[in-house]
């Protein structure tokens, strides 16, 4: 099994719209920032299988159970989290097996009382079933010592193992070990489930590009192109790369980055960003960024952060266990020496026998194993519902809040046009205009057009259209089965002398008034329909126990208090700009209220800082955004965020849970361990029997079920 350092597994990424489309992104491919970033999922001394190799970590970083990992290519004490994975590529439970066969052999030679197992024998037969599982701890023991990292996990392991050799206890040397690289690869097998989750939510990038050199079309992986290189983008595809529009002009859904629906119009020369989506016709793009400057590595660096940032009860575990090994070894020792001065009948090997057990009983495994990955947990569970937290206190933060503020367009609303409303004129049927108009807009590839005719579908399939004139900036005028159309804008009929009711003007959304024969026919109106999740997302936060929903929106203020009064949303406010946003939500912060700010675009991006938790709507949202949010809603429905709550409820709890199992049966069995009623058997079970409760608890997290209760 490959260690660590020499995994460097493709990830799958996409570059269209569809995520069918996949390849592969190396560690070469990420941001400084990305490529120096903690890896792993921040349990102390226990950094297994990272989705890439692991970069240097410090004594403090990695707490009480690991040291500075050296430059040179020595094993370290963070190869423990690796000690399983055998140097030679074999497989992780090939020597535990081994040894865990000789173990249970030993024992019954000792039952059957064979003669020849005494002395050397049993001695050499117990020694090989320990060293199999053992040396790795015993030379992270070791390798501590010079980064000052003495008291650790390794060191009371490798005391209490070896002492037990020392007063001739061998089953009970190997069992503990044994039980504790067993208790390492069940932990190995929970964090590399937790990061598969994590992987396969990055999968939704492409790695072809279409790139033109000399005259020819190649393809290429995103990260082969370089600055200077033109690219070809097909209608529907994602701009993988910033760059110049080389074409004379092109339209572009860009609400990935302007957080609003209506589509922009670039022009030959004018800067085409990543995440825009190529809308009508085959384009070229002069790339003027690498692939390393896109969405995919900092989506990527995010997730490679997202256990960096450690929760409130991690932090204290991290200080606790830093002071408390110390003194368990200090007590340990005492049990053996104070004894001599209390009791009479005082016998060094009894006395020994008892410190070895407290110091197995005390290690902090179950705490600094089972705690973290309790989080990692909760953000592998969130991973796979399409949420990415970026660090374990969001999962906190996000428990507490009582305040949830939200942007419209893109968040709240699709972030596409639709037709609302269609409203014919007195004496004409709804059917034929659409079915006039639908087979007129047929003709035009505006998007507001495309809306019509997607509203309309097959109703005005096989019309007859003729002499079609577009007219910029107003509309379309045909013949449309042998009658005169007109369809576009107020000013088309003015222009056409067709007058038409003053309402017309009156409308807030975008409209296509319609004529025919030189008669006013009616009008359908246009605008960002919203998801279809939206209302669910609004009742579902009500019901979990959210005081204060508000929509803040830079559209109009009349569409924002319609689409509010749809939605159920309380309280909404339109035509802002992003300094009157955050305006609003300082006003409730400083009412003392928890808030998260839902947005998705690059104007989102203040708002996003200022809230105790800013979350990013992550599939077409801007960069900036998600760089600045502190969850990401990777598949765009706001019915996650009361998932996200539930999670970090579900996470709140396990993590507690684990505590009061940890510490309660570690001081039962402690008061047993110095009266001498505890075995080292009793000794194991607290300690790495707990663990293993405590990881099965917390791998117990992503089973869970977090759709709406």
């Amino acid at each position: 099994m490959k260690k660590p350092s020499d995994i460097s597994e493709p990830l799958n990424t996409a570059k269209q719209v569809d995520p069918a489309n996949a390849g592969a992104i190396s560690r070469n491919q990420l941001t400084p920032e990305a490529a120096t970033s903690p890896q792993g999922h921040d349990v102390p001394g226990h950094d297994h299988a990272p989705v890439l190799p692991a970069p240097k970590r410090t004594a403090d970083a990695d707490a009480c159970c690991s040291v500075e990992q050296p430059a040179k290519k020595a094993p370290t004490a963070n190869d423990h989290g690796d000690h399983s994975h055998d140097d030679a590529g074999t497989n992780p439970y090939l020597w535990p097996g081994v040894s865990l066969a000789l173990l249970l052999g030993g024992l019954a030679l000792d039952y059957a009382d064979v003669a020849f197992f005494t002395g050397p024998v049993r001695l050499l037969w117990y020694g090989l079933a320990f060293v199999l599982v053992g040396w790795k701890v015993i030379r992270s023991a070791v390798y501590s010592i010079p980064s000052g990292n003495i008291f650790n996990e390794f060191l009371l392991m490798s005391l209490a193992t070896l002492g037990a050799f020392a007063i001739g206890e061998y089953p009970e040397g190997v069992a503990v070990m044994l039980f504790y690289t067993a208790g390492e690869l069940f932990q190995d097998a929970a964090v590399n489930r937790a990061k598969r989750s994590i992987r396969a939510l990055l999968e939704i990038q492409a790695t072809e590009v279409t790139v033109v050199r000399g005259g020819q079309s190649l393809i290429l992986d995103p990260q082969q192109v370089q600055l200077g290189d033109v690219i070809e983008v097909k209608p529907g595809e994602k701009v993988a790369l910033d760059g110049t529009l080389q074409i004379a002009a092109a339209s572009f859904n860009t609400a990935a980055l302007t957080g609003e629906s209506a589509p922009q119009t670039k022009q030959a020369g004018e800067t085409v960003l990543a995440g825009m989506i190529n809308l009508e016709r085959l384009v070229q793009i002069a790339v003027t960024a690498t692939y390393q400057d896109t969405k995919l590595a900092k989506i990527l660096a995010m997730v490679q952060d997202a256990v960096g940032r450690k929760a409130k009860t991690q932090l204290f575990i991290t200080r606790f266990a830093k002071v408390y090994t110390p003194i368990v070894v200090a007590l340990a020792t005492l049990v053996i020496v104070l004894p001599y001065f209390i009791v009479d009948d005082y016998v060094f090997r009894t006395w020994l026998y008892r410190s070895l057990i407290f110091l197995v009983i005390s290690c902090p495994c179950a705490l600094v194993v089972s705690i973290p990955l309790g989080y990692f947990g909760g953000i592998g569970a969130a991973s796979k519902a399409g949420i990415l937290f970026k660090g374990s206190n969001f999962l906190d933060v996000m428990r507490e809040i009582d305040t949830v503020v939200m942007d419209k367009t893109g968040t709240l609303t699709q972030g596409v046009f639709a037709v609302q409303q269609v409203q014919p004129a007195l004496g004409t049927e709804t059917t034929q205009l659409l079915r006039l108009v639908g087979a007129l807009e047929t003709k035009s590839t505006h998007p507001i057009a495309k809306a019509v005719v997607t509203h309309v579908g097959s109703a005005a399939a096989g019309v007859a259209v003729d002499q079609v004139e577009e007219i910029a900036g107003h509309g379309l005028h045909g013949l449309v089965d042998g009658h005169e159309v007109l369809a576009g804008n107020a000013k088309l009929l003015t222009r056409f002398n067709v007058p038409y009711p003053a309402e017309v003007e009156q409308v807030a959304d975008s409209i296509v008034v319609a004529a025919v024969d030189g008669q006013y026919a009616g009008y359908l109106t246009v605008a960002d329909a919203p998801k279809e999740d939206a209302a669910q997302a609004v009742q579902e936060l009500k019901a979990d126990g959210i005081t204060k929903l508000v929509m803040l929106s830079g559209d109009k203020d009349s569409i924002t208090q319609r689409v509010a009064k749809e939605l159920g949303i309380d309280e909404a406010h339109g035509g802002l700009l992003p300094e009157d946003k955050a305006r609003y939500v300082q006003q409730y912060l400083k009412e003392g209220r928890k808030l998260a700010f839902v947005g998705d675009g690059v104007n989102d991006a203040p708002v996003v800082a200022l809230a105790d938790v800013g979350i990013a709507m992550g599939g077409l949202g801007s960069d900036a955004t998600i760089e600045t949010a502190d969850v990401v809603i990777q598949t765009d429905h706001p019915s996650k965020i009361a998932t996200a709550r539930r999670i970090a409820r579900a996470t709140h709890s396990v993590v507690w849970q684990n505590i009061w199992l940890a510490f309660g049966v570690k001081a039962v069995v402690l008061a047993l361990g110095a009266g001498g009623l505890a075995t080292m058997w009793e000794a194991v079970f607290a300690d790495v029997g707990v663990a293993l409760l405590a990881i099965l608890n917390a791998v117990r997290i992503q089973r869970m079920n977090f759709t709406k209760r």
